[in-house]
Parts: C-alpha cells; sequence; structure tokens
C-alpha cells in the first residue's frame, strides 16, 4: 500500500469557447436505476420534540458520582451531554474544563458555549487566545489544561476545577500528542470528575478498567452503537454516472469492473479534479450541502477557484447573516476568499486560516448557507457542522511525514460528519477516484472498526 500507488485520474477537461456566464457542463449526471429507492429517501425527518436517548440519560447520572467513558457516533448526541454535565456545574457554583485537542475546535465551543451560558461565563485559553479566564467555564486545548496542572504540582496548589470534559478522547492513542491526554489522566486530581467523549473508541472498557487502576475511582463505560442517521456508500463514475458504491459487503459490479480496468494502468496524468463539475452533479442529485476531504491546504484553497464559474441566487437571509459577522470583525471584508464564498456558497477551510475566518465558515455552514466546504482533516477531527454528503478522493493522508494508507479511525471520523441529526433521513459517503485511490481499500474501512488505543 504504502510503496507503489496506483494514479486513478479524472479525464482532462476539454476547452471549449462558452459565455462564462453560463458554461456547459461536459459532466452529464445520471443515476444508476439501483439508487432509485435511496435518493428517493433524501430529505428531512418529520419534525418532533427533543427527547434524550437513553444512554445520555445514563452519563449524566454517572457523571455526576464518578469518571465516565462516553463512545457513540458522530452526531448522536455527546456534545449534548457536556452542555447538560456543564449546567449543573454552574448551578452549583463549582467550575468545568472543556479541553478539546484543536484551536479551531476549542474556538468554536467557546463562542458556543457562549451562547447558551452567557460569556461572562466562559472563558478561553489556548495558545492564541486568552480571555476570561477566571470564569466558571474554561475552554481550551489539551496542552493548556496539561500544563496548568504542571503548574499546580509545582507550585503545591489544587487546580480549582470540579469537572473535567476531555472532548476527542481517541487522540490517547495519538503517536505524537497522546502523551498529553495520558498525562492528564496521571496528574488530574481524583476528585475531579473526568468525561471522556469520543465517537472512535473500541477497546473502551480496557482504557476504563486502566483508568480505575490509574485514578482509584470507578469509571462508568456508555456505549452508543446505532448511527443517528444512517450512511450509504455512493460512486460517481468520472462519466458522471452515480452508482452505488457496496453490493451487500462486495464492490459494486460496476464499481468493481472500474477498480479492475484502472488498476492495470499503474501511471497516469495528473489532470486537474472538475471540483465545480462534482459541485453541480451534487446539486443535481440533491447530495448537498457536502464536505470534500483534501489533503493539503493549498488543495482546498485552489478547489474553491475552480467553482468560480458556479453563481448562486442572491439570498437576504444568506447576505444578513454574512454581513452580520463580518460587523463583528470587520478586517473579514478584506479576506481574499470572501468574493468566492458570496458568489458560490462555497469555502475552504483548514488550520492555515485564521479564527475569525474559520468561525465565520463554520457558523455560515453550520446555519445551511454554504453548498459546500473544503476541508483538510480538521473537520473530521471535531469541529461540529456535519453534512449531507462528505465526499472522498483519495484512500491516504499525509501524516506530517509522507503519505500513508487511511486508517479506519480516521475514515470513520470524516464518515461520521455525513447526515445531520433532524435535517436528513440518510447521509451519503461519496467516493470519486482522485489520482490515489484504491476502492477495495476502502470497501474494507467500510467494515473495520477503529483502531484500539493502545
Amino acid at each position: 500500500m504504502q510503496g507503489s500507488r496506483t494514479r486513478i485520474p479524472f479525464p482532462a477537461r476539454r476547452r471549449r469557447h462558452t459565455k462564462r456566464e453560463e458554461p456547459s457542463s461536459w459532466l452529464k449526471p445520471e443515476a444508476e436505476p439501483a439508487l432509485n429507492d435511496v435518493l428517493a429517501r433524501i430529505g428531512k425527518p418529520e419534525e418532533a420534540l427533543f427527547r434524550p436517548d437513553p444512554f445520555q440519560l445514563e452519563a449524566l447520572e454517572a457523571i455526576g458520582r464518578s469518571d465516565c467513558l462516553v463512545m457513540a457516533p458522530t452526531g448522536s448526541g455527546k456534545t449534548w451531554i457536556a452542555e447538560k454535565a456543564i449546567q449543573k456545574m454552574l448551578r452549583e457554583g463549582k467550575r468545568c474544563w472543556y479541553a478539546s485537542p484543536l484551536k479551531a475546535l476549542s474556538n468554536a465551543k467557546w463562542v458556543e458555549f457562549g451562547d447558551i451560558f452567557e460569556s461572562m461565563n466562559v472563558g478561553i485559553l489556548t495558545g492564541d487566545t486568552k480571555e476570561n479566564t477566571d470564569a466558571p467555564v474554561i475552554v481550551g486545548t489539551t496542552e493548556i489544561l496539561r500544563n496548568q496542572l504542571y503548574d499546580t504540582m509545582h507550585e503545591g496548589r489544587d487546580l480549582p476545577f470540579d469537572l473535567v470534559i476531555l472532548d476527542e478522547a481517541h487522540y490517547l492513542g495519538d503517536e505524537e500528542r497522546g502523551v498529553v491526554w495520558e498525562e492528564i489522566m496521571i496528574y488530574l486530581p481524583a476528585r475531579v470528575n473526568l468525561l471522556l467523549l469520543s465517537a472512535t473508541i473500541e477497546n473502551g472498557r480496557e482504557i476504563a478498567a486502566w483508568l480505575e487502576g490509574l485514578r482509584s475511582k470507578p469509571c462508568v463505560v456508555i456505549e452508543e452503537k446505532r448511527r443517528p442517521v444512517p450512511l450509504y456508500p455512493l460512486f460517481l463514475h468520472p462519466s458522471g454516472r452515480l452508482m452505488p458504491f457496496l453490493d451487500k459487503r462486495r464492490l459494486y459490479g460496476r464499481v468493481e469492473q472500474f477498480a479492475r480496468e484502472r488498476g492495470k494502468q499503474q501511471r497516469g496524468g495528473r489532470g486537474l479534479t472538475p471540483y465545480g463539475e462534482i459541485l453541480r452533479a451534487l446539486r443535481h442529485f440533491n447530495l448537498l450541502p457536502a464536505i470534500f476531504f483534501l489533503q493539503s491546504r493549498a488543495e482546498c484553497d485552489n478547489a474553491i477557484k475552480s467553482c468560480r464559474q458556479i453563481t448562486r441566487p442572491a439570498n437576504v437571509e444568506f447576505d444578513d447573516a454574512l454581513q452580520d459577522i463580518i460587523d463583528r470583525t470587520p478586517r473579514l471584508a478584506q479576506h481574499k476568499q470572501l468574493a468566492q464564498l458570496r458568489l458560490s456558497r462555497v469555502a475552504s477551510h483548514h488550520g492555515g486560516q485564521l479564527p475569525p475566518w474559520k468561525f465565520l465558515v463554520e457558523s455560515m455552514m453550520k446555519r445551511g448557507y454554504l453548498d459546500a466546504i473544503f476541508a483538510t482533516s480538521t473537520v473530521a477531527a471535531g469541529v461540529n457542522f456535519p453534512a449531507r454528503t462528505i465526499v472522498l478522493f483519495n484512500s491516504d493522508y499525509f501524516n506530517g511525514h509522507e503519505c500513508v494508507p487511511l486508517g479506519a479511525t480516521a475514515f470513520h471520523q470524516m464518515t461520521g460528519r455525513a447526515g445531520r441529526r433532524g435535517q436528513d433521513n440518510i447521509g451519503f459517503m461519496l467516493l470519486v477516484p482522485g489520482r490515489f485511490m484504491d476502492l477495495e481499500h476502502v470497501r474494507r474501512l467500510v467494515f473495520t472498526r477503529s483502531e484500539d488505543i493502545k
């Protein structure tokens, strides 16, 4: 897998002398008849009063008396558990630390919790931002929490908090950063209850047993396997034909044929991925909004340029929502990607962008005003804006050192973003054959559980 990788290029786009205002599309979208029933299910479920799921209530009861590890799919309501636990802390006059692995996620939670609990009650501590640090609720990165624990130990003080929430707790198994999570668990005073949240921990009972031995107190394991929105895998052929990716546990016949024919080609031209054409196809099939997962920041920024010929009709609500955010941060009016966002309703999102711009993109996506986001794995790691469809172009990713095959944990983090609870009857994973796509590897990932934490 990590040696030679088969290049599977999209066909090069032919140049046509067409009017820019009305670009013609060479990709002619049509669907296999086998998808008729699935596509007919697309839509919004009937509105119903929110009722907590049993696992959510069990977790709330547990965290009041012990440590608790919650393992549940993305979008199933883990954040609701955290919010209710924080509310209880505030009612009792206690303090809470909410730690996440990413600055982007911490910034988003700071704003979100400020709206829920009032901004005067919520502070933030990251490497870039330090605000309201005496607030009863602190949001920040795990490294900052670890550093606070160091400081209190060296100074002989107690950590002035009563609950610590570790979001994306599967980072405990990360080769480079897992030691930070481990040290927090080791040094956190036993009197402080610990709430761990993750969508992709598989050996939770093993982790809980380790924690119990470490902290000399019970750790209740709450597990929910059911996805709140079912996932259906799709494949977009370069011709524009949409088809199922799987036939039960095998590749769908025409997908298998495509993989076999392209597998014979060991080399191929890179070409340009026609993101604009793919976006039109997704709109045709009612599969928007979508998150396109790409491998690099440069790819994300370049992708929106390929959508320049896509224009969306004027929308007063969109304009008002966008202007409201810009009014709060006026320098965003000069952002080089703002015009493209207005014109095409698309944006890029990655770790190289400034927090105010990422907040704008996240806010507009969560409110349903964007058709697509071109993102790196940052979005999969916890930023809370699921979509109807997630789009994958490659079966590998860059880990900071080299390109390696996509693992089960990262794969399930990405597919967990497909399908919005209360807004979609069904979510979709769409595979588009990019430069390095091993379709058989992706098939195996669909049926592979996340990696154990060791």
